[in-house]
């Protein structure tokens, strides 16, 4: 995770994600109540047994989504680690090496192959990391939203390069536009999935609903407006004891919890051994982005 240092409304990712807000309050307002959603965010997964390192972000140069690391650099289970091409240029200058340094010391990541795409960008193809790829690790299976920062093309090329499957499918909003990105309507976890099939055209509604059965996972579907309240930007995440074992930890927004009718949260209850929802109001109304969008999720090796 970053705690951001400049948190505010980014012009420059506006045009593509329906999500952001024009924001009233002035620039401190909202770097103090962002930073404070950060370190609420990582409080309440340590709490839950989950370990986290929340990386202070630089002051220069201003960075508003810092945020949201996920959309740049993807941690696999092989050692792998990968940079991903950004649309926005100020988006681009989130990517610091001693970030990754810092995570890779803290959370135990050995890194043993870097795959880095960001020169897509001289080019004007873009995949924001696991915003733009939602990840099936058990059956390999990159599902993709097609938008202005997922491109069909770079979908491939790092399904090859990681050896997943790439299964690509467009999806829009209330109004006919892209989403901006995947990680909005679908979730994947060990048990379950989450799915806003709505959002997609029949051919694709009918093949992503049927390889995401196929899995043997339990489909759950929302609507557009609880994607719209962020219901399916989920994380599962596990912790692990050498006395206890180990467990598995949804994360969420509070206002997706909320959303989330009673039915669907027991679901999710059962998919998972804990859930853990926190308010980050700020981050979602002016970064457009929820909880998932917060957490890089970094794969350590357990004995």
């Amino acid at each position: 995770m970053v705690c951001p240092a400049a948190f505010g409304h980014n012009a420059e990712t506006a045009s593509s994600n329906a999500f952001q807000s024009e924001a009233s309050e002035s620039p401190e307002f909202l770097r103090a109540a962002a930073r404070g959603e950060a370190r609420d965010l990582a409080l309440a997964l340590e709490a839950a047994g989950i370990a986290v390192h929340l990386a202070d972000d630089v002051v220069a140069p201003a960075c508003p989504d810092s945020v949201f690391p996920n959309n740049w650099l993807s941690f696999h289970a092989d050692g792998t680690l990968v940079l991903y091409p950004m649309l926005a240029p100020n988006r681009r200058l989130e990517r610091r090496e001693a970030l990754v340094a810092e995570a890779c010391e803290r959370l135990g990541f050995v890194e043993r192959r870097r795959i880095d795409l960001t020169a897509h960008e001289r080019a004007g193809r873009f995949l924001e990391g696991t915003g733009s790829l939602v990840l099936d690790h058990v059956q390999r299976v990159a599902y993709a939203a097609l938008s202005p920062r997922t491109d069909r093309g770079l979908v491939e090329e790092w399904a090859r390069a990681m050896d997943y499957e790439p299964l690509c499918f467009d999806a829009r909003d209330e109004r006919g536009e892209p989403y901006y990105h995947t990680n909005v309507l679908l979730w994947i976890g060990t048990r379950a999935a989450v799915l806003c099939s709505e959002a997609l055209g029949a051919p694709d509604r009918d093949r992503v609903r049927a390889r995401l059965r196929a899995s043997g996972r339990e489909l759950l579907e929302i609507d557009r407006a609880l994607v719209r309240a962020f219901a399916g930007n989920l994380l599962e995440l596990e912790w692990h004891d050498e006395e206890e074992g180990s467990g598995t930890v949804l994360a969420m927004s509070s206002t997706a919890r909320a959303a989330l009718p009673s039915g669907l949260l027991r679901h999710l209850h059962a998919a998972v051994d804990a859930v853990v929802d926190v308010a980050v109001p700020t981050i979602e109304r002016v970064g457009g982005g929820s909880v998932r969008c917060m957490l890089a999720e970094v794969p350590v090796r357990h004995p």
